[in-house]
């Protein structure tokens, strides 16, 4: 299966270059994998350039869980960091993303300084 980068998944959830969007949909017509650290890079780029809300971010990354062509590295995941992100926004996606891979991988508690992410259940604020 292809795999996609930040630039091109922002084209897919933006459509503000119509070329590119094209391109990017003809891409990805028969599959393709979307991972961790674009779909990270990705929900950054649209908060700090397009100066989305975390509701609008979180809409975008249920639409990329439930699209028919594309495939997120550990959907599981994703899907649980979004319901962190959809309670706590203020904490981020990245963040809840990095909590709930670790979670998974079964390395819990996540260390953090970050007086927000340490709200969540399985990280460790460190003093």
């Amino acid at each position: 299966m292809r795999a996609v980068d930040t630039n091109v998944l922002v084209r897919l959830l933006t459509r503000d270059h119509a070329q590119q969007t094209a391109d990017a949909d003809a891409f990805v017509a028969d599959g393709a994998w979307i991972s961790h650290q674009v779909l990270m890079e990705a929900m950054w780029v649209l908060s700090s350039v397009y100066e989305l809300a975390a509701g609008k971010i979180a809409i975008a990354v249920e639409m990329l869980l439930n699209h028919r062509s594309l495939s997120i590295q550990d959907a599981d995941v994703a899907a649980a960091a979004l319901g962190h992100f959809r309670k706590r926004p203020a904490v981020g996606f990245s963040d809840c993303l990095i909590l709930e891979s670790a979670r998974k991988a079964g390395h819990l508690p996540l260390g953090t300084f970050d007086r927000k992410l340490s709200t969540l259940d399985g990280a460790q604020k460190i003093l």
